[in-house]
């Protein structure tokens, strides 16, 4: 507070990626499955995560946060990622908490956090888990009243499993379909997966992006394990470090330098989509407000490459 009584915290967005990439699946289109951190590793990851949080608890007097951990590899599998988002959960000046999730691990741990702030963004994969145990855990976590939404990769294969998993999730829950990367979707083929997710044809194709607004870099940042700050995971350029405090003076507006934005995590901060209207209330953890009305839908564009991966 200042002399004036004038409130000066900022709102800030962080997405935390450590140093863990160690998956206990082996998905065909994800190239950290079935990778294994050596113990040095989970030793720097856990420490990175644990000093991450205790920056988080204290940052009250500059910032409302809210925080995505964005890891490479699976994170609830480990205690620490557990732990830090219970603890986080209950910090008055922090939103939101939550992370990305194969859902792999068991659930009991959630009736520690403050479940108004926690959120999941959880990801069927099929294949690397029975489905009436992946199901089972969805029902559960709507059970305990946790905010999540679940997903799945538009590969051809597993459209099947998708329309299966959307008739039997909890009929509020919000199912998503990334495309798949590298992938090319005809009009007939976007179609199926659009009945599934009407958000789908964001996904369809990367965004074009360069030269345009986006909250990166001002009000959203990304950290990683040595508490280097860039404006998002795909920018390499440094905006300054979190625990000395020289990220601050970076936040700044300014303009995407790449081409095109292909995953989720990085347009959907894009000021020219109306993905924050879209998401309101749930932008990290990918649930929406509502998916039904067609003001929400893009308006079609040329395909020119790819999708998302996450």
């Amino acid at each position: 507070m200042t002399a004036a009584g004038m409130d000066t915290t900022t709102d800030l967005t962080i997405l935390y990626r450590g140093p863990l990439a160690s998956c206990d699946y082996d998905c065909p289109y994800c190239p950290f499955a079935k990778r294994r951190d050596s113990p040095e590793r989970l030793r720097a990851d856990r420490a990175a995560l644990d000093r991450f949080t205790a920056w988080a608890r204290t940052a009250g007097t500059d910032h409302r946060l809210s925080v995505l951990f964005t890891p490479w590899g699976e994170g609830l599998v480990r205690s620490w990622y557990r732990r830090a988002l219970v603890e986080l959960s209950h910090e008055p000046h922090i939103d939101r908490v939550a992370i990305q999730t194969n859902l792999s691990c068991r659930t009991e741990w959630l009736t520690g956090a403050d479940l108004d702030t926690l959120a999941l963004w959880c990801t069927y994969h099929p294949g690397q888990t029975p489905y009436d145990r992946f199901l089972g855990k969805t029902h559960r976590l709507a059970e305990l009243g946790v905010r999540f939404s679940v997903g799945i990769v538009g590969l051809p294969g597993h459209l099947e499993h998708a329309r299966r998993l959307r008739a039997d999730l909890p009929g509020h829950v919000y199912l998503w379909v990334n495309a798949a990367e590298g992938h090319t979707y005809t009009d007939e083929q976007a179609a199926r997966w659009t009945e599934l997710d009407p958000l789908f044809p964001y996904s369809r194709h990367p965004h074009r992006s360069a030269g345009l607004p986006c909250r990166t870099g001002a009000s959203v940042v990304s950290v990683d394990g040595e508490g280097t700050v860039r404006r998002c995971h795909f920018v390499p350029a440094e905006l300054g470090n979190l625990y000395d405090g020289s990220y601050r003076a970076a936040l700044a507006p300014r303009p995407c330098p790449l081409a095109v934005c292909d995953c989720h995590i990085g347009y959907v901060h894009l000021e020219t989509l109306p993905l924050y209207d879209v998401f309101a209330g749930g932008v990290l953890e990918r649930v929406p407000r509502a998916v039904t009305s067609p003001v929400l839908l893009p308006s079609p564009r040329p395909r020119h490459g790819g999708g998302s991966r996450r």
